[in-house]
């Protein structure tokens, strides 16, 4: 009866099979393969093993004796099977459903890295024709039309075929346009622009100062407003932005945000990809999660409302199919220092630095003298340009204040905001030769290896890692040397939504438990007010002058910074995470009025 009721799905990683190397022993341990059937084949000119998901009987046998790790065995339920939208080959990732568009309205999709989302774009793209899972002899146009008889997609992909649908896609990797465009900004924006939209566009995403460089010698966070830019400015009836806010600052992802929302018009599909979930809570009008196991299969669900939609996500129930799909729930309950613990904290150390200056060519950073404790995270907020990464260089002793005053001589751990690998070995043999200790200490292991999951890539090389496993791996080496502060520069960057809060998590433990101090700079809100013990506000004009305002409290730092934005947030009762008011909403109006931007008890 079980077994009528679920399917098997075999996976076979490409890059970790090794059938030369291994013996083989998948196809001599399996069971079916001794009683004369082929369930496992391994030829002398295959590169990788070819397991038969209808002849496996899905005993595990073959996972566990793999020395390499290289084979999944997932038991899915049947009834995913009939609506398999595409897979790649024979035990490779398969994507059950599609996100559905709607005309006039934005979708947000939100899910693990891994998990199909890019996959999802591209077939909406008209990049990747969907084979409904049969890759031996793909379905025609016809078939497929059939298949999404009834449905949005099926006027979606009628438009596609009879080229009434023009999609552009921003694509989710920027470092890449470097290599593609050829010239200066102003140069490919005149190109692009059909809309005429070149100088508001250059106003609204700060390019206006950059027009005359050349693309190649932008930064990560100019790179991206350049590409949001280059899509905007198009005529095309599907927008689609895979990750627009990474690189940018707070305001700078309201205002693509915004870009974004204004590319609406009552015939045309705008679908965003975004891991910063307050971001994508303030662009969407309807949200489709996608769920399953990174690698190995992913599930769109039917849209929800976008407060539903991402509850779902961090609940990890499906309530429409009584489905779970993560085995905790993800909360954001923040609280200021409780009175009660006013006694304990008189026993924390304290640290002061003094008022000190820098000037680095035409920007000046100042610094207010401030204090903090151990056992405190402070989350730097401001600006991209406004010397966050300066002060962190002043405390850890890299750069040295204009005028001669005391910095406490203190022991500093520092995660860059770029991490650019240079190892040619193993992630073990980083983490050995960097942070024996820590590697080996069973409760290093626990709290911060296992959740940010390093034991998965231990045997990887470290060149190979993709953006989110090197901060992963560059998070563990930080916290992993032994320090008074812990200098954490973006650690959002590269991670999905579901690794931002475990990361997050992983921080505030360690913090907590080794009695250290972190400096924090975040621009992902939801995760800045989850690790948050105070703030330190930066004002001032970016790249020319600003002031670092002393350590604040949470609500006070909090207020202040978004009065400079003009926004407000309120905290959703359910899993408490901060939502923001929607410009000039009744909510907005009520929260300005007060003086009350940031809310802490709902």
């Amino acid at each position: 009866m079980s077994n009528q009721k679920l399917r098997r799905i075999a996976i076979v990683s490409p890059d970790k099979c090794k059938p030369k190397k291994c013996g083989q022993q998948c196809k001599k341990s399996c069971p079916v393969v001794k009683t004369g059937k082929l369930c496992v084949e391994v030829t002398p000119t295959t590169k990788i093993a070819f397991i038969s998901e209808e002849l496996c009987i899905g005993c595990g046998i073959c996972v566990k004796k793999c020395p390499f790790d290289a084979i999944q065995i997932i038991n899915l339920p049947k009834e995913l099977d009939k609506d398999t939208t595409h897979r790649y080959g024979p035990n490779t990732f398969k994507l059950h459903r599609l996100p559905v568009p709607r005309p006039g309205q934005v979708l947000g999709l939100v899910g693990t890295n891994g998990i199909g989302k890019s996959t999802a774009l591209k077939i909406l793209a008209g990049k990747l024709k969907p084979n409904l899972g049969r890759f031996k002899n793909p379905p025609n146009w016809q078939e497929i039309l059939t298949y999404f008889r009834g449905s949005e997609l099926q006027n979606y992909f009628n438009r596609m075929l009879e080229d009434n649908l023009k999609p552009i896609v921003k694509p989710q990797f920027v470092d890449a346009i470097r290599k593609l465009a050829q010239g200066n900004v102003r140069q490919i924006l005149s190109q692009k622009d059909e809309r005429a939209m070149k100088q508001e566009l250059a106003v609204d995403l700060e390019l206006t100062g950059i027009m005359d460089r050349n693309v190649e010698d932008l930064s990560g966070g100019e790179l991206q407003r350049f590409a949001i830019a280059c899509v905007a400015m198009q005529n095309a009836d599907s927008y689609m932005f895979d990750e627009p806010s990474s690189y940018l600052d707070v305001k700078q992802r309201l205002k693509a945000a915004q870009v974004i929302r204004s590319l609406l018009r009552p015939n045309s599909y705008v679908i965003v990809v975004e891991h910063d979930l307050s971001v994508l809570d303030y662009l969407s009008d309807f949200i489709c999660s996608l769920y399953g196991k990174p690698g190995v299969y992913g599930v769109v669900t039917l849209p929800f409302s976008v407060r539903e939609g991402i509850n779902i996500f961090l609940d990890g129930f499906l309530p429409t199919e009584n489905l779970r799909f993560r085995d905790e729930s993800l909360v954001f309950k923040v609280t200021e220092t409780p009175q009660e613990r006013a006694e304990e904290i008189e026993t924390y150390a304290r640290y002061k630095y003094p008022t000190m200056s820098k000037t680095l060519g035409n920007f000046k950073l100042k610094v207010m003298e401030g204090e903090f404790t151990d056992s405190q995270i402070i989350v730097m907020l401001g600006e991209n340009g406004t010397g966050k990464s300066t002060f962190i260089n002043m405390l850890a002793g890299c750069l040295k204040p204009d005028s001669d005053v005391e910095i406490p001589e203190l022991h500093v751990s520092y995660k860059p905001q770029k991490i650019t690998p240079k190892s040619q070995s193993t992630v073990r043999m980083l983490l050995h030769q960097k942070i024996r200790d820590s590697y080996m200490h069973p409760q290093f292991v626990s709290d911060v290896m296992k959740p940010l999951l390093i034991e998965q890539l231990l045997d990887r090389e470290v060149v190979n890692l993709s953006g989110g496993e090197l901060q992963r791996v560059g998070l563990t080496l930080c916290l992993g040397k032994p320090a008074d502060i812990y200098l954490i520069d973006e650690p959002s960057a590269f991670l999905d939504s579901e690794q931002r809060i475990v990361a997050s998590k992983v921080i505030k433990r360690f913090i907590l438990h080794a009695k250290k101090t972190a400096f924090v700079v975040e621009h992902d809100f939801i995760m800045a007010t989850y690790l948050a013990d105070r703030v330190i506000v930066y004002e001032g004009n970016p790249s020319i002058e600003c002031t670092a305002n002393s350590p604040q409290s949470l609500l006070t730092g909090m207020n202040l910074f978004l009065s400079h934005l003009d926004i407000t947030f309120r905290r959703d009762p359910t899993n408490f995470r901060p939502r923001i008011n929607k410009l000039d909403s009744t909510k907005d109006q009520e929260q300005k009025s007060a003086g009350s931007y940031y809310y802490l008890d709902d």
